[in-house]
């Protein structure tokens, strides 16, 4: 026959490893858990990181298409941006009109380009090309439309000398 004492030390045991079983199985399942959250969190990591340089290479200058042509875009004048970054018809536009005693018509920076001003159809695209410096903030323009570049001081700007 069988020892109650001894039943009895494995009853208590059986319970002890049941209750450690249970809370093991539940230990595993947190660290499971915990996993799979920490490969959904690198996914997403990996995700918004390749937006990020996405985003960051489609800011920077680069060629784009129009009309089936390549144009280069003009990116913003800001701190680290350097006129050589655009392509050279604009630096030379900007070194035209940086040489100018003041502000200038788009006119006068054919003029000075070597441009026929008396074509509009030749004008027209250097006229665009202004628009498109001031609007990024290579080139400043006056109240009468005339451009001048932005070191001339506003004053200057208005007497049309060089500060």
């Amino acid at each position: 026959m069988l020892d109650p004492e001894l039943l009895e030390r494995i009853t208590v045991r059986r319970a002890e490893l049941d209750e450690l079983e249970e809370q093991l199985a539940k230990q595993l399942a947190e660290v499971r858990a915990e996993r799979d959250e920490l490969a959904v969190a690198e996914r997403v990591l990996e995700r918004v990181s390749a937006q990020l340089a996405d985003e960051r290479a489609s800011a920077a200058p680069a060629p784009g298409q129009v009309g089936g042509r390549a144009v280069m875009l003009i990116p913003h004048r800001e701190s680290g941006v350097e006129e050589n970054t655009l392509p050279p018809e604009y630096q030379r536009i900007l070194s035209a009109v940086r040489q100018a005693a003041g502000p200038v018509m788009a006119r006068e920076v054919g003029e000075m380009l070597a441009v026929d001003v008396s074509v509009k159809s030749e004008l027209e695209p250097l006229r665009g090309k202004l628009v498109r410096l001031t609007d990024r903030g290579w080139l400043r323009q006056t109240a009468r439309r005339q451009v001048h570049h932005p070191h001339l001081s506003r004053d200057a700007a208005a007497r049309g000398t060089r500060a």
